[in-house]
């Protein structure tokens, strides 16, 4: 890895260097009932509408590579034959710019199951080897508990970090493409002075912290409380809305229907995110539910999250932003709901 400094002017230039591509990035949505800053992830077209400085989105940047609704292929009956067509739906490169370190780790465990398994999908992938990442540091919020997950820093996944030092940045390049897009700036070696200061950033965000979960024997607890009576409890509390994984930054489950017009001349075979949350997310045809009751399907979103992707990948799904916690309507956050299963509360 390569470590620059350089002014924070040169940020707007960095901007227009980008500016051929399309660039999402944090931008202010609006305020909410206490009168603060509500951010999104939204296409930029202007360097002054990014919110650099932002807490935290309300959604993840998900939805640019894996969206919430995505048409996979369309289909056409012309006489006696018939058309088929694929659209990975990728048309220019998308430059995510000012990407929290939980976000680009939560991508990384998205490829680990779309991909890099042994059937990666193709419209994950087109858009995701597409992407130029511009990660920035941040100020952890109350409801993050990334630290305990292992990604309140990241180590790949992106092409350049910027930490704010004050009146310059320090970049981490990762790329070859980066390094050459910060050629073209007014940029240097960082001092000794600049490695302090970059420290002093790094323990001063580490204090910050204040939510937290405990994991290093978390997949054997989570096998010996299985029929817990904690789940239960939380199940009661439940909704069964989804919202979870609306705004979870790793769910990627999935259904796919196809849609025949009435004159039989055209089809399309859409994919639509589902959350494991919802009633019908286990029933199979006949009816029959394998999840009928919302303890249960409450109770499979955290052991798919903490138990079973753990067991196929070595690491949990969970990036500890925290954003189902704040976007729950029934107050359900995983640091609460673990530490009830642990029997702590």
């Amino acid at each position: 890895m390569i470590f620059k400094v350089f002014k924070k002017q040169e940020l707007a230039r960095l901007h227009e260097l980008l500016a051929v591509n399309i660039i999402v990035g944090p931008v202010t949505k609006g305020n909410d009932r206490n009168g603060k800053p509500l951010y999104d992830f939204d296409v930029v077209y202007d360097f002054n509408e990014l919110a650099l400085d932002y807490t935290q989105t309300v959604h993840s940047p998900k939805r640019f590579v894996l969206p919430y609704q995505e048409t996979l292929s369309t289909f056409a009956v012309n006489r006696n034959d018939w058309e088929k067509h694929v659209d990975f739906n990728v048309y220019r490169p998308l430059v995510f710019f000012g990407m929290h370190a939980c976000d680009i780790n939560a991508l990384n465990k998205l490829d680990l199951v779309l991909a890099q398994s042994t059937y990666p999908n193709p419209y994950y992938m087109g858009k995701r080897k597409n992407l130029f990442i511009i990660g920035i540091d941040c100020k952890p919020e109350p409801q993050c508990f990334c630290r305990s997950m292992g990604t309140d820093s990241a180590i790949h996944g992106f092409d350049l970090f910027l930490t704010d030092l004050g009146g310059k940045y320090f970049a981490e390049i990762l790329t070859a493409t980066a390094f050459d897009l910060l050629s073209q700036i007014n940029c240097k070696d960082p001092s000794a002075k600049d490695l302090g200061l970059y420290k002093q950033a790094t323990n001063g965000k580490n204090k910050h912290y204040t939510a937290t979960v405990e994991t290093s024997d978390l997949t054997k607890i989570l096998d010996l409380e299985f029929e817990s009576p904690a789940w239960d409890a939380w199940g009661e509390k439940c909704l069964s809305c989804g919202t979870c994984a609306n705004v979870c930054p790793t769910c990627y489950c999935y259904g796919v229907e196809e849609h025949v017009d009435l004159d039989l001349q055209h089809a399309r075979k859409t994919k639509s995110l589902h959350s494991c949350n919802l009633i019908d997310f286990a029933k199979v045809a006949g009816g029959h539910n394998f999840r009928p009751t919302s303890a249960s399907r409450l109770k499979y979103r955290y052991y798919h999250k903490h138990r079973g992707f753990v067991e196929a990948f070595e690491e949990s799904l969970c990036v500890g932003c925290g954003r189902c916690g704040t976007a729950c309507l029934a107050d359900i956050a995983p640091p609460e709901v673990i530490a009830s299963v642990r029997g702590k509360e």
